[in-house]
């Protein structure tokens, strides 16, 4: 019965996008990081990412990130400027605890910029929060 299914929230886990230095392009880079601020490991974990706006729409991509120690993180994939104007959805799913989780992280339009960066949990380094 439905009243029976327990769907757990996913708490202390982010999904991060850092513009950092990129030795490879020999510029500053946008990339988005999935973190784990938990005091456990998760496991088996996938991240699936999209754009879409009114008329644009970008591949999915599938991550299988394995797992991620407690307090750690993992750097995903690398985003770039002209996905900026689009949503962003990121959909998390991963064991802990025996349970399984997902959350979906957006970022909306013309979110990802300097000046909307904060402390990045366990990173350590200024970046913008998914909702």
């Amino acid at each position: 019965m439905k009243k029976d299914i327990e769907i757990p929230i996913a708490e202390e886990v982010y999904v991060a996008a850092v513009n950092e230095w990129d030795e490879k392009h020999l510029s500053k880079t946008w990339y988005v990081y999935l973190v784990n601020n938990r005091e456990s490991a998760i496991e088996g974990t996938i991240l699936v990412s999209k754009g879409y706006g009114e008329a644009l729409k970008t591949t999915t991509m599938r991550h299988g990130l394995g797992d991620l120690e407690a307090k750690s993180f993992r750097k995903v994939e690398l985003i770039q400027e002209e996905v900026f104007k689009l949503k962003n959805e990121f959909f998390l799913t991963f064991f802990a605890d025996n349970k399984l989780y997902e959350k979906k992280f957006l970022f909306n339009e013309y979110q990802i910029s300097e000046s909307n960066e904060v402390a990045v949990p366990v990173l350590g380094i200024a970046g913008v929060l998914a909702n």
